[in-house]
């Protein structure tokens, strides 16, 4: 029987492999949307995941595949929308940045910075509605750039006042593209004050610690279920590639090197494989790289979409 040890490294490693892979295919410009890698910021999405259930919503940013594999979206259909196929999860129109899978949860990926926190709300607030009394937690993931938005505070307020029961996550890296925290905000701001102000339960978390990860988004999903309010997490983690596109880009200078290593040292990957028996990590190492390939070599076969297509939509 799988163990919640090795359930949270399947989501991690499978995360990482394929955006590796990603990485290192890109070159071949057969994928010709942007990427937003989340190498070295997994956990977050494998913990908070790994508290949800099936039916539960999820809404993700422009850094969308990590969020949509660890709520279990069809990773075939991921990898096809990257090269644009009409297998893919949005017919090959959307790419990278809009991601969505309706089986698994995965309501929307929207690139434009805070755009899916109201959304979300929205989503939250039918949650609460719906005639067929279907009951359901939304999860809204986004970058602490988005707390700079106006739309996320009248979105807190708005799901404080309704009692939504919608589950909050900031991904905390530090960085807005090339622009550190210290340069846009200021040292005595604190999000989790911000938001316990406005009558909202909030907590920080280790954003590269999946396990401390579960836990709080754990308990903070039960919480929701019981009393029906919202909760705001932050968790502070690292992304270890460029903002957009494949590469590492640290000849740029915006961030030090001694910086990436420091955080590359708690690399959330090795955190959990410590905790896995060595013949059980083969086995599921194994079991996902056939996985990966697969879902690749599916893509890659795939047909375009056909120009027809676009009389559905115009």
């Amino acid at each position: 029987m799988r163990n919640l040890n090795q359930n949270l490294f399947e989501k991690i490693y499978k995360i990482r492999k394929i955006e590796t892979k990603i990485s290192n295919q890109y070159k071949e410009q057969e994928m010709r949307c942007p990427v937003h890698l989340s190498i070295g910021q997994e956990a977050v999405a494998a913990g908070v995941c790994q508290a949800l259930r099936k039916e539960d919503k999820i809404l993700s940013s422009h850094r969308s595949h990590a969020h949509y594999i660890a709520k279990g979206g069809n990773i075939k259909s991921m990898i096809a929308e990257l090269y644009g196929k009409e297998t893919g999860c949005a017919k090959g129109l959307g790419g990278s940045m809009h991601l969505q899978d309706k089986r698994a949860g995965v309501v929307a990926a929207v690139p434009i910075v805070g755009s899916t926190i109201p959304i979300g709300v929205g989503v939250a607030l039918k949650s609460i509605s719906n005639i067929n009394k279907k009951k359901y937690i939304t999860v809204i993931f986004f970058g602490e750039g988005a707390t700079e938005e106006g739309i996320f505070h009248e979105s807190i307020n708005f799901a404080v006042v309704n009692n939504l029961p919608v589950l909050f996550v900031c991904e905390n890296n530090f960085f807005s593209v090339y622009t550190p925290l210290k340069d846009r905000q200021s040292k005595n701001r604190n999000i989790v004050n911000i938001i316990k102000s406005n009558g909202m339960s909030a907590f920080s978390g280790d954003g590269n610690d999946v396990t401390k990860v579960y836990q709080l988004a754990k308990k903070s999903v039960n919480f929701i279920r019981k009393y029906n309010k919202p909760v705001f997490l932050e968790f502070k983690t690292y992304r270890w590639l460029e903002h957009c596109g494949p590469n590492w880009d640290d000849n740029l200078g915006y961030r030090k090197k001694n910086e990436v290593n420091k955080w590359i040292k708690k690399c959330p990957l090795k955190k959990i494989e410590k905790k896995i028996a060595k013949n059980n990590l083969d086995k599921m190492k194994t079991k996902i790289d056939n996985q990966v390939i697969k879902a690749f070599n599916f893509a890659k076969k795939s047909n375009f979409p056909k120009k027809n297509i676009l009389k559905k939509f115009y």
